[in-house]
């Protein structure tokens, strides 16, 4: 499956961005999908996660109660909402799908198909 994600971009410390990641070549109902994030000079880390039918949601503990993982299987699609923006979160966001588990994970190797990235800036 390919995936490519979008909506980054430059927003204010307390704004909001919504990221987008389409999805082709593949059962995308069957995966489930994930966003990870890296900022300059560190490992890449979770964001969140969603199961393949989107009834199961799980967030890192930095971004619980500000971001909002959905999907939407008709459109290919899964969105991740980033309200409450904080300088921390600047970094160059990626949506992954997963092969292996079709419930979710925070562990990156989980993850077979990635996205090439989209940046996010939050200036304070």
């Amino acid at each position: 499956v390919q995936l490519q994600a979008s909506g980054g971009g430059l927003v204010q410390a307390g704004g909001s961005l919504r990221l987008s990641c389409a999805a082709s070549g593949g059962s995308f109902s069957n995966y489930a999908m994930g966003w990870f994030r890296q900022a300059p000079g560190k490992e890449r880390e979770f964001v969140a996660h969603i199961n393949w039918s989107g009834s199961t949601t799980y967030y890192a503990d930095s971004v619980r109660g500000r971001f909002t993982i959905s999907r939407d299987n008709a459109r290919n699609t899964v969105s991740l909402q980033m309200n409450s923006l904080k300088p921390e979160d600047t970094a160059v966001y990626y949506c992954a799908a997963s092969g292996t588990t079709g419930w979710g994970s925070t562990f990156e190797g989980e993850y077979g198909f990635w996205g090439q990235g989209t940046q996010v800036t939050v200036s304070s």
